[in-house]
């Protein structure tokens, strides 16, 4: 049966509602689709959940192709689990955790790792059970600090998570592939363009990693690429360090007044009208060591201090520094961390002292030190006297300090190198909507899923994570598919097939509106009919634009004649059709 506007469950919205940032949250709520509840948590109205189990259909499709079983556990679940594998606590403040009656701790899942590891080793235990593949598609829980933008960044929202379990690492590289090549048939078949990117683990850990994002100016989530193939975000992202140079015959380092240079800017102005380089070149922000000083809060609450060394024409990244020094929080030092450091002179840091002080030392601040992989032995560099108004010029990495270690702290830029040598990168924005991982054995180490080998040895078994985020690609698709009337939804994901509208006050008009749309219905088309009485033709349009159809019927003042209008939403055009010939004109 057609299912009727007269009856169905959908209130369209003429206004945007206030807190919509992006075209998707815009629409989707204007058009009925979901409705807010708090932020980042939204319910699913009719017309919503009908797009969204299409993209699941397609999921589920491809997860069958791919050889893995569909499984379902509750999004509730005990801390016992995650406390093994340490997530209860390295998740921070992004894990919803909360208590029985009984005084029991429990979380709601932001991912599903240490359960299903847990169900195969209740059920599996030999190498003859195995490859599997298991998968559900569940509701998914994160403290967003932020949530925004709709569906794109919630504290709820749904997933699609499959795991593998392999007793050979060769085993787990024929998993991980099966399941990346579903991901690209999916996407393909729901029409997403995406680029498979490098990434870092983060807190799911495991070894390799990379995530399908979504070309997309709302995207957060910055990746590089080059013309010769190479992907990965930003915090992937590997510099190529130079060649060391020779330092043999290098002048000693000079300290130098800098009255007022508190600044990269202003310490460039200064030392090229102060100090002029005897080669006549102009000194530049690259020739400065910047020296950051960041603040560390770890698992267990402690804050420690550490500074970053690098070229004074980069910006410290945020992204790249919370991967660096994961799992701790990541934050700029802040004047108290100052004040309880007198070693540490706020615009004049640096790794070197005159009296021979080296920073990193606990003589002088115990604070680590860390540089750019820029920073090699060899380089010079003005930098921070630790002195009040003084620089040090020609210092010399190798000879007069040497960092603590090196750290992926610096900003990713337009024109920097690929790390495979595939020539130089440019910068994009996306949005994720998948990731693979190759977890390895950390969950079955932490959780004892061992299976007796063919030789009746117990063996580690080795796993992969593979996520798909259900509700972003969802709204993906509708901020990539809409006009300034409403969305305009792809066949392959559109809630209806068709829409048919009776416009008009003579019942001959919604006589033949129902004829049609219960021939479209036996054609085996799903089809939404436009039932309603004494609303204008134009209330009518404006909502078939609005709620995103990909092919409307009209039944007007045409019916006279014996025709009918098919409307193409994404064209735009208009085919005056006979009333007997709307479903071959459809494609039935």
């Amino acid at each position: 049966m057609p299912t009727r506007l007269s009856n169905y469950f959908l209130r369209t919205l003429r206004e945007d509602p206030a807190d919509a940032e992006v075209a998707s949250h815009r629409l989707l709520v204007r058009a009925g689709y979901i409705r807010r509840q708090a932020p980042g948590v939204f319910a699913w109205l009719p017309i919503g959940l009908r797009v969204k189990a299409r993209i699941e259909e397609v999921i589920r499709q491809e997860m069958t192709a791919a050889g893995a079983h569909e499984v379902h556990f509750p999004a509730l679940l005990p801390r016992e689990p995650y406390e093994v594998t340490n997530r209860w606590t390295e998740y921070g403040e992004g894990l919803f955790r909360l208590q029985d009656r009984k005084g029991g701790d429990y979380l709601l899942a932001p991912t599903h790792e240490e359960v299903f590891t847990l169900m195969v080793k209740d059920l599996y235990s030999s190498y003859k059970d195995l490859p599997l593949t298991i998968y559900q598609i569940q509701d998914k829980y994160r403290d967003e600090a932020r949530p925004r933008a709709g569906l794109l960044r919630g504290r709820e929202f749904t997933m699609k998570d499959a795991y593998s379990f392999d007793v050979s690492d060769a085993g787990l590289d024929a998993s991980y592939q099966a399941q990346r090549d579903a991901y690209e048939r999916i996407f393909t078949r729901l029409g997403l363009d995406y680029v498979i990117v490098q990434a870092d683990a983060g807190a799911m850990g495991g070894s390799k990693s990379e995530e399908f994002l979504h070309p997309s100016p709302v995207g957060e989530d910055t990746f590089v690429r080059s013309a010769g193939g190479y992907a990965a975000n930003v915090e992937a992202y590997t510099t190529i360090p130079p060649e060391p140079v020779p330092f043999d015959g290098l002048p000693a380092p000079l300290v130098l007044d800098s009255p007022n240079t508190p600044t990269i800017a202003t310490l460039v102005d200064l030392a090229n009208a102060e100090y002029p380089r005897p080669d006549g070149r102009p000194w530049t922000a690259a020739d400065t060591l910047k020296n950051v000083v960041l603040a560390l809060t770890h698992l267990d609450g402690t804050r420690e201090l550490v500074v970053v060394g690098l070229p004074g024409d980069r910006d410290v990244e945020m992204k790249r520094v919370e991967v660096a020094f994961a799992p701790a929080e990541v934050e700029a030092a802040t004047e108290a961390d100052f004040a309880g450091r007198p070693g540490l002179v706020k615009g004049y840091i640096g790794p070197w002292s005159p009296d021979g002080a080296v920073l990193g030392e606990e003589s002088v601040t115990g604070i680590r030190f860390l540089v750019d992989p820029r920073v090699v032995d060899g380089t010079e560099w003005i930098t921070g006297a630790n002195l009040d108004e003084k620089h040090v010029f020609g210092l010399v990495a190798g000879r007069d300090f040497v960092a603590d270690g090196i750290v992926e702290a610096a900003d990713v830029r337009a024109g920097d190198p690929a790390p495979d040598g595939s020539g130089p990168v440019e910068l994009a924005r996306g949005v994720e909507i998948g990731h693979v991982f190759q977890l390895g054995r950390k969950y079955a180490d932490a959780l004892g899923l061992k299976v007796l080998d063919e030789n009746g040895k117990l063996a580690t078994v080795t796993m992969g994570s593979y996520g798909i985020g259900v509700t972003r690609i969802l709204a993906i698709i509708a901020e990539g598919h809409h006009d300034d009337k409403g969305l305009v939804w792809p066949a392959a994901v559109a809630p209806f097939d068709v829409h048919v509208l009776a416009t008009g006050k003579d019942d001959a008009v919604f006589a033949v509106g129902e004829s049609i749309s219960a021939a479209l219905e036996a054609a085996g088309l799903d089809v939404l009919y436009d039932d309603r009485p004494k609303l204008s033709p134009g209330v009518k349009f404006a909502d078939a634009e609005l709620i995103g159809v990909p092919k409307i019927v009209i039944a007007g003042r045409g019916i006279a004649e014996g025709v009918v209008e098919v409307w193409d939403r994404a064209s735009g055009d208009r085919t005056t059709v006979p009333i007997d010939g709307v479903a071959a004109a459809l494609g039935r």
